[in-house]
């Protein structure tokens, strides 16, 4: 009224109906949708006006507004809650981070322990070996050249008749192999394996068979003898040497 504004005139230019500009000028609040169109109409109200509408807005909320009037007030309440963040609904990435570092260091220190047994364990093997050469030369040389000896120094002997012959087959130890047979041409014997064979026969009708390679044996007039080893092959025996199977 002091301005000479007709309602009318406000309601066109702040877009607040007119019974509203009316109950704020009577203070009938209960006649508004709520404390916040209140503030709202109040703001726009004094700036169509021409007066301070944050003053007017703070005294209506000094002797109208209830305490717990702001916590329903959708404008004072909006950029709070623009500020919060949404609730992960999973782990959080620091979490994740400390979970995947903790896995990693144990995953090490058990590498390390598998990787540190097995070096020592290793360590510990040889070292008894080397105090057990050291304790026992003479019994450590003398193990792998027996060893070995048992299976390079052997030989291998097999025989086959061409006709009818006499057989003696002396083995280690003095051990008859064939005993003093006669054999007959078809006839195959066994392979006998020593480290020194003495053999007899009666005649050359017969191949030997010694490691596998197939050897002749020259015509002679008496008996004939050969001692075979690894080392120095098939040697001729004399007729005092000849094994006898009786």
């Amino acid at each position: 009224m002091h301005a000479r504004l007709d309602v009318s005139e406000i309601e066109a230019q702040t877009k607040i109906r007119a019974k509203y500009l009316r109950a704020l000028e009577n203070e009938e609040w209960s006649l508004l949708p709520g404390p916040t169109f209140v503030k709202s109409f109040l703001r726009t109200y004094a700036q169509a006006l021409g007066l301070d509408g944050r003053a007017l807005v703070e005294e209506y909320r000094l002797h109208h507004e209830s305490p717990s009037g702001d916590a329903f007030d959708p404008i004072a309440s909006t950029p709070q809650r623009s500020r919060q963040r949404p609730p992960r609904s999973g782990p959080s990435l620091a979490y994740m981070v400390s979970v995947g570092v903790v896995a990693a260091v144990i995953v090490l220190l058990i590498v390390l322990l598998v990787s540190g047994g097995g070096s020592s364990n290793k360590g510990t093997v040889s070292s008894s070996a080397a105090r057990s050469k050291a304790a026992h030369p003479r019994h450590a040389a003398s193990v792998a050249p027996t060893a070995r000896a048992g299976t390079q120094q052997l030989v291998a002997l097999s025989l086959k008749p061409t006709g009818e012959v006499y057989v003696c087959l002396i083995g280690d130890n003095g051990r008859k192999l064939i005993p003093g047979t006669t054999l007959t041409a078809g006839e195959s014997t066994a392979t006998f394996h020593a480290r020194r064979f003495k053999l007899n026969l009666g005649n050359n009708a017969v191949t030997l068979y010694i490691n596998g390679r197939a050897r002749t044996v020259p015509a002679s007039s008496q008996a004939i003898g050969y001692s075979i080893t690894k080392a120095n092959g098939r040697q001729p025996l004399a007729a005092g040497e000849l094994p006898s199977c009786r």
